[in-house]
């Protein structure tokens, strides 16, 4: 019998108060998730069994190794299994109502009057699983054909590689496909046969429109340049504190066209965050007028620096 791996212990030791304040800090510096004291158990569940299956014996060995052994892979690790990454399909409705009825028409107009390119770019920024940002890529390819000269890219973003992973092979339950609308369901879904038996697939349509990047919203600077038609932050900033979501909205905001809409999830308000942007309607906004723009962020380019 090998004894090259570490024996797997039967159980971590539940996790100390000291052990839980490491941990707290650790995790707000590096993804400005900041963990209130009634969420101990729920960071115990999510690691323990994985503590486990290193072989390390306890909260405070797997502390060293994550943040004075400095195992970057491991933290991303750990940082995947602390995110909530719940969603569905065309979830928060009534913006993307406001999209198909405000927003569109008005950039067909601007299009049509030449006072803005045939060009869209959006941003899901906490993309999850991916059912936002194919949710907007249907919408995007029903009302901006690509054959009647328009180029659309959707750039989806997310802390986690595990959901990352999920999102850019485009499978879900078939039980999904009540999230969508039957007309758009028919059109850019695919049935699953076979194997897939159960399963739907984001067809090809949608999928060409969408680029999959991990990037952490509380680093100092993203790895992206352009302008963003509009950028969807929808239920991500609930788990910032006060600091760190004004932190996390300043650097969205230059990355927004002048003209462009930012869209915050349900639960979420800019009220007391920032003064850049003003109120369009519940949960969305768009610049305030004469803004200084960053000039970092000025050229509309590619999705991602090379």
């Amino acid at each position: 019998m090998s004894h090259d791996q570490p024996d797997i212990p039967t159980a971590v030791p539940p996790i100390s108060d000291r052990e839980f304040s490491l941990f707290q800090k650790l995790i707000y510096g590096e993804a400005g998730i900041h963990l209130a004291p009634h969420k101990k158990a729920l960071l115990e569940a999510r690691l323990s069994k994985h503590i486990r299956e290193l072989g390390l014996d306890s909260f405070g060995a797997y502390y060293k190794r994550v943040a004075e052994e400095r195992d970057g892979e491991e933290l991303v690790h750990m940082l995947d299994r602390v995110s909530t990454n719940e969603t569905h399909f065309f979830r928060e409705p009534r913006q993307f109502e406001f999209l198909e009825g405000g927003v569109f028409p008005e950039w067909h107009a601007q299009a049509n009057a030449g006072a803005k390119p045939k060009r869209i770019r959006l941003w899901s920024a906490g993309c999850s699983t991916g059912e936002e940002p194919y949710s907007i890529a249907m919408l995007l390819f029903e009302h901006f054909p690509p054959a009647n000269g328009w180029e659309l890219e959707i750039l989806a973003t997310d802390l986690s590689t595990r959901v990352l992973d999920r999102a850019r092979k485009a499978v879900w339950p078939i039980d999904k496909s009540r999230e969508i609308p039957e007309q758009l369901l028919k059109r850019y879904m695919l049935r699953g046969t076979g194997s897939q038996h159960g399963n739907m697939k984001a067809g090809p349509q949608i999928l060409s429109l969408i680029r999959f990047e991990r990037v952490n919203l509380n680093d100092e600077t993203y790895s992206i340049t352009g302008k963003f038609d509009a950028i969807f932050c929808r239920n991500v900033l609930i788990y910032f504190d006060t600091q760190s979501r004004a932190r996390v909205i300043d650097r969205l905001l230059d990355y927004l066209d002048p003209s462009g809409y930012l869209f915050v999830g349900h639960a979420e308000s800019l009220t007391g965050v920032t003064e850049r942007a003003r109120h369009v309607l519940p949960t969305i906004y768009r610049r305030t007028a004469d803004e200084p723009t960053n000039p970092n962020q000025t050229k509309r380019g590619d999705l991602t620096s090379p």
